[in-house]
């Protein structure tokens, strides 16, 4: 397209000089034919016009003007009788085209007589400049044509390996590899395919990485129930049959004993490497969405206090559950707040000693529900630690916290660890209440320094010197 655009450049602008050269050359040949008129035109004599004719002269453009038709001239010219008579009967110059050029014919009336002045224009003089013209406008057109073609080359080349690296790392992600990128590169069209490539692998990163966290998630919960196995299994009797003398139905009862607790080991063993495996393989972390809908979280705290009732009378560990006898709704699915509430209170079971007390308050104010978890053990050693994702002191896969705070980071709140009015832990949700009228932030009150805190926001009833 380019050569073509030079070629529809060059043609015209070439003939416009020719056309130049002709008219100057022309122009010329007027101008010495004037000055021989003039001296006709004043009736001179003979040696007046041939003053006139030498005046006139001849130049690279124009021979020597020639007067033809005086009875007393003998000069002959180029023109033919034909057209000196149209030259006459015309009564205006003409231009005639002959062997080697161009004739210039101009009648001048000397007195009864008509005469004609004839001036030969060569044809070198009617193309002078243009070879040379020619020549610049053609050098000019194979550079355009050159340049357009290591242009286009150019961007062709860039065009084909943005195409190819795109290739390669759909391969790429076709293989497993999901954390290839690309440069979205060359054409918008082909920008645009790169920038959408790299939205797609950032969803599928994203959406393996929710269902390898909710497989933890899941795996983690199913340590609850494995919890109650294990200390009911811990409760019973003894299962060593090496030392004494038993009955056969004795020994049957105590194999069965050790059966029991050998299996309750090896499942806690699997649930924590499918936990280990799954997070391990997460590249980047992310939150499933939360589901739909929302419960009682006052009905929550009491249908798992029914679960976990019986195994703290079981460990003879005295509890109390506050607020839980209003009605308070919370905007979390139900199946959540019960997996968040089992994970912090698993924690009290597993990491406190039996006869431990704990204490259950929910309650609403302010805009924000709390879920708080206290106990009389012996507290968390590192809070900040003990609220990342995977990290744990105590050999457990830590993603119980994290469980209890993805719940609550879904309503804007966050969970907190400080020291319980019980000597221990007390581990805080605060959940944000979606039917809470907004009110303004003040420095004074709750609103105030929950405002003031939004990152982390902290319950009243909370002590500021955590473990």
């Amino acid at each position: 397209m380019t050569a073509v655009a030079a070629l529809v450049f060059v043609i015209p602008l070439a003939i416009q000089v020719a056309e130049d050269a002709r008219e100057r050359a022309l122009t010329e040949a007027g101008r010495r034919s004037a000055i021989v008129a003039g001296a006709l035109a004043a009736q001179a004599d003979e040696a007046g016009v041939t003053r006139a004719i030498e005046a006139a002269g001849s130049g690279p453009l124009t021979g020597t003007p020639v007067v033809l038709g005086l009875s007393n001239e003998s000069a002959t010219g180029r023109a033919s009788d034909a057209d000196l008579r149209r030259t006459v009967d015309g009564g205006r110059p003409v231009t005639v085209d002959v062997d080697g050029g161009v004739l210039r014919l101009e009648p001048v009336i000397v007195g009864e007589n008509t005469a004609v002045i004839e001036v030969f224009v060569p044809a070198g003089a009617l193309s002078d400049g243009v070879p040379t013209v020619w020549w610049t406008l053609a050098i000019i057109t194979l550079g355009l044509v050159a340049a357009s073609v290591f242009v286009v080359d150019r961007l062709a080349a860039k065009a084909v390996g943005s195409a190819r690296s795109l290739v390669r790392a759909a391969m790429a992600v076709g293989d497993g590899d999901l954390g290839v990128r690309i440069e979205p590169t060359g054409p918008r069209e082909l920008a645009e395919a790169g920038y959408a490539f790299n939205r797609m692998a950032d969803r599928l990163v994203t959406s393996r990485t929710n269902e390898r966290e909710m497989v933890a998630d899941l795996s983690h919960r199913l340590r609850t129930p494995l919890t109650v196995l294990r200390l009911d299994a811990e409760a019973l009797d003894p299962d060593d049959t090496s030392v004494g003398d038993f009955s056969a139905a004795e020994l049957d009862r105590r194999r069965t004993i050790r059966r029991i607790r050998q299996a309750i080991v090896t499942l806690e063993g699997e649930v924590d490497a499918l936990i280990t495996t799954t997070r391990r393989a997460v590249a980047d972390r992310g939150a499933p969405p939360p589901e739909d809908g929302g419960c009682d979280a006052s009905e929550v705290v009491r249908e798992r206090m029914t679960f976990w009732s019986a195994l703290a009378g079981d460990q003879n560990r005295p509890y109390r559950v506050v607020g839980a006898q209003t009605r308070i709704p919370i905007q979390v699915p139900r199946s959540e707040l019960a997996a968040a509430l089992d994970a912090v209170l698993g924690n009290v079971f597993r990491y406190t000693a039996q006869g431990t007390a704990f204490e259950i308050g929910v309650s609403r104010r302010d805009g924000w529900i709390a879920l708080r978890v206290d106990d009389a053990g012996t507290g968390i050693e590192d809070p900040e630690r003990a609220l990342q994702r995977g990290a744990s002191d105590r050999g457990s896969t830590g993603l119980g916290l994290d469980i209890a705070k993805r719940a609550t980071l879904a309503t804007g709140g966050s969970v907190s660890i400080a020291r319980s009015s019980l000597g221990g832990a007390s581990v805080v949700m605060l959940f944000g209440d979606a039917e809470a009228k907004p009110k303004q932030a003040s420095r004074f009150g709750l609103v105030g320094r929950l405002a003031g805190e939004r990152e982390r926001p902290r319950w009243p009833r909370q002590r500021d010197n955590p473990e």
